[in-house]
């Protein structure tokens, strides 16, 4: 498959096939004239890295699935991701629940409103967590 097939059959652009093979995550084949050629795993590859994309693996944690043995998968960080996806569908629920709340409140004013108070706490939490994250990747 040529790299304008495999974004196709994807959904993904090929700058981001480019980024990939470029952090190692994928392998191009060759080349057909100036196009990259993937054999036909590559989707199953591409899928699983969508999979961990979307519960907030990073690439360079993903890359680590990847061995010259093939697709190791560390269990330990599958359950830690599923923990973390556990609290934020807590907070999730929790400030879904406020917003439900407040949208039908009779305080005649939300921050006279307890709960919309604790949703408020809820979102400032989870944007500390947010900016500890981004420091610690720093």
């Amino acid at each position: 498959m040529d790299i304008s097939e495999v974004a196709k059959e994807s959904g993904l652009p090929a700058s981001t096939l480019r980024y990939y093979e470029e952090k190692g995550l994928i392998r191009s084949i060759g080349r057909r004239g100036l196009r990259r050629t993937f054999n036909n795993k590559i989707l199953e590859r591409l899928a699983l890295i969508s999979l961990a994309r979307s519960v907030d693996f990073s690439l360079d944690e993903i890359g680590k699935m990847f061995t010259q043995e093939g697709i190791k998968i560390d269990r330990d960080l599958l359950l830690a991701k599923a923990e973390e996806l556990d609290n934020k569908i807590k907070d999730l629920t929790s400030m879904r629940d406020g917003l439900l709340h407040a949208s039908a409140c009779s305080a005649p004013n939300h921050f006279e409103c307890p709960k919309f108070l604790k949703l408020l706490k809820i979102v400032g939490k989870n944007r500390f967590r947010q900016s500890n994250k981004l420091k610690q990747a720093i």
